[in-house]
């Protein structure tokens, strides 16, 4: 004759193997297995046994218990299965997926990256500035005379409050003078806005990256071996470097950079590539005069400063032929560079 435990055991199993559903399922496991499951209440009466009774009582309870839990288990993974496969029964696996496209970097983000890790190695801070500007920070603070034509309304975005759209990032130059003394070596890339007529080499606005190192003893040589490092480390180490003399209002000494390298089209041809020179002394005058001290004394602290156009490094690395590309979103073009 069989143990009442047996014939609990025996009749869970035949009820969980032929449930339905999840949700019977889960009524069967409170009512065997649950806190006041029909198992629990064995254990429960255990306390009432005799010791001859417990020892046999315990071994069928147990058996009893885990018989119960693997068939809930087994029985629980055959109906979450059944529910999947009834749930993917009506889709038509033949139909093709849909393509995942993944985006890449615009080809101007990947020149900016490029250029700036390599200033990085050099020791060069990042530094920011805004995109509408006042006249002082544009062309004052930077030795540029009343007269010059950017200040003309049909060359510079003005605004009707007299601020503009700042014409190149050197104004990023005056901020970092006023907020800190020297020494100081930043990078300052950014958008600049001119009223260009719009061709394949010109752009209402566009890209650049300036640098400025101020410090007691710096000299030309450091600016040449500075942007001979840079240019080498972009365009390949084969490249040549010429630079040859020429006026800005904020630097003096001078020099236009060009390069000429196997690894561009036209490899025989010199390229120009940025202007650079020494920190005029009347910008530090300037800047002095704003900061309200002598942090920048031309008798003690020189510099230099260079810039240079993104979207012209660009067009030269990855011989884009026309910079209106940069900003027409055609895909076919992007997709060259992803």
């Amino acid at each position: 004759m069989l143990h009442p435990l047996e014939e609990l055991r025996d009749s869970a199993l035949s009820y969980i193997t032929s449930a339905a559903d999840e949700h019977v399922l889960e009524a069967l496991r409170v009512q065997y297995l649950g806190r006041n499951g029909s198992i629990a209440l064995w254990g429960e009466q255990m306390r009432a046994l005799s010791k001859e009774e417990r020892p046999i009582v315990g071994k069928l309870l147990n058996e009893a218990r885990n018989a119960v839990t693997a068939a809930l288990a087994e029985t629980g993974e055959r109906l979450r299965a059944a529910n999947e496969a009834n749930a993917l029964a009506d889709i038509d696996i033949s139909l093709p997926g849909t393509v995942a496209e993944l985006g890449a970097l615009h080809p101007l983000t990947q020149m900016l990256d490029r250029a700036i890790a390599i200033f990085r190695r050099m020791g060069f801070a990042l530094a920011e500035g805004p995109d509408v500007e006042t006249e002082w920070y544009c062309f004052d603070a930077l030795n540029t005379a009343p007269d010059h034509p950017a200040r003309n309304e049909q060359d510079t975005f003005y605004l009707p409050d007299g601020r503009l759209l700042r014409t190149h990032t050197s104004t990023v130059q005056i901020h970092t003078m006023q907020q800190a003394p020297p020494p100081i070596r930043v990078i300052a890339p950014g958008a600049a806005f001119r009223r260009d007529e719009v061709d394949a080499t010109h752009s209402a606005q566009f890209h650049q990256i300036e640098g400025l190192y101020v410090d007691e003893d710096v000299s030309v040589a450091d600016l040449k071996g500075t942007l001979e490092f840079f240019l080498r480390e972009l365009l390949g180490p084969e490249t040549e470097i010429r630079f040859r003399p020429h006026y800005f209002p904020f630097t003096e000494p001078s020099f236009e950079i060009d390069v000429k390298s196997k690894a561009l089209r036209g490899g025989e041809k010199w390229l120009e590539l940025c202007g650079s020179g020494m920190v005029h002394p009347a910008v530090f005058e300037e800047v002095n005069r704003a900061r309200g001290d002598e942090a920048y004394d031309a008798e003690k602290y020189t510099g230099f400063a260079f810039g240079m156009g993104m979207d012209r490094l660009a067009m030269i690395l990855f011989d884009i032929p026309d910079i209106r590309l940069f900003a027409g979103n055609d895909l076919r073009f992007l997709r060259q560079f992803a």
